[in-house]
């Protein structure tokens, strides 16, 4: 992963050196190089690595939750609700809600909401199953409003939320650094604490409550937590899909073992260099075709998904 990281940083097509890239973090250079380094690129690596190793671990806790390979960290609605709120920030007309500022507040706020929503019929909710039926229909439910709003939009407004749904690396500054890691380091500390329950819920839900595990605690837990990953991360990226699907799979494939101890740090090493790698390829085609995220790994992760479904079937 740090060989792609470095790659990726010198992936664009000006060059820049070693001690561009140490002034533009220590001193803030002004030169050319300097900017470029300090409010692109740099912002562009750390985003993808917290994007990529953070819709993957999303992902892992959704498949052990719902002891499920095909469920990810989208189907519980918590991107539909993010999807919903940044519809309704493009498309209502009021300029300080089309901002950059106001579409990353409302998808981010979306996602709490949602998630929030999720919360609350947990607490009814015995069945992982049942609750996974409402998230689905509420992604069915947003989806159905989003459609009403886009029928009721001018183009522009439809265009900009197009834009949005592709999803992209580039809309973070530097500046937004410190949002991105202040809530994703203490997620990732959240989700360590929830290694153990983990391992014991891939026993069985009636299985791991027998061994003193508060089941119902444990489920909130684990969608508190992909609540504050995929709102993060489709507050500043837009939806990326299949990450979240796939490369847990892929890291279970590779590493032939259930236990969240190893998983976890694989899934954050895959994720992030599956997008490191994703984006650098953007980059090096930009002078012939720009291409959003959502391309490359839809391209990639939907073959993954065919395979896993088919091998299931065997």
């Amino acid at each position: 992963m740090l060989g792609l990281s470095i790659w990726h940083l010198n992936a664009g097509q000006l060059g820049i050196g070693v001690g561009e890239f140490w002034t533009a973090i220590l001193d803030g250079g002004n030169s050319t190089k300097e900017i470029i380094a300090r409010e692109f690129r740099i912002p562009r690596m750390i985003t993808a690595l917290i994007a990529g190793g953070g819709l993957a671990v999303a992902g892992m806790i959704m498949q052990t939750l719902f002891n499920n390979p095909l469920a990810g960290p989208y189907v519980l609605g918590i991107s539909s609700g993010s999807s919903l709120f940044v519809a309704l920030c493009t498309m209502t007309g009021i300029p300080l809600l089309q901002s950059n500022l106001g579409v990353v507040g409302g998808a981010f706020i979306g996602a709490l909401v949602f998630g929030g929503i999720i919360l609350f019929f947990s607490f009814f909710i015995r069945s992982s199953v049942s609750l996974l039926l409402v998230g689905l229909m509420l992604g069915s439910f947003t989806g159905s409003l989003i459609n009403i709003l886009e029928a009721t939009s001018a183009a522009s407004e439809l265009k900009s939320f197009a834009m949005w749904t592709m999803g992209s690396l580039q809309n973070v500054q530097f500046s937004d650094l410190t949002i991105l890691l202040s809530i994703y380091l203490p997620s990732l500390f959240l989700l360590v604490l929830l290694v153990k329950p983990l391992n014991a819920l891939l026993l069985g839900e009636q299985e791991a409550q027998q061994l003193g595990l508060n089941i119902k605690i444990v489920r909130i837990s684990c969608i508190a937590v992909t609540a504050l990953f995929t709102g993060l991360i489709t507050a500043f990226c837009g939806p990326i899909a299949f990450v979240g699907l796939a490369v847990p799979n892929v890291s279970r494939l590779i590493f032939r073992t259930q236990n969240h101890r190893i998983l976890l740090p694989a899934n954050l090493l895959i994720g992030a260099s599956f997008i490191l790698f994703g984006d650098i390829l953007i980059q090096l085609l930009e002078r012939t075709v720009i291409l959003p995220i959502n391309v490359f790994t839809s391209l990639l992760g939907a073959p993954i998904v065919i395979f896993i479904i088919l091998k299931r079937m065997k």
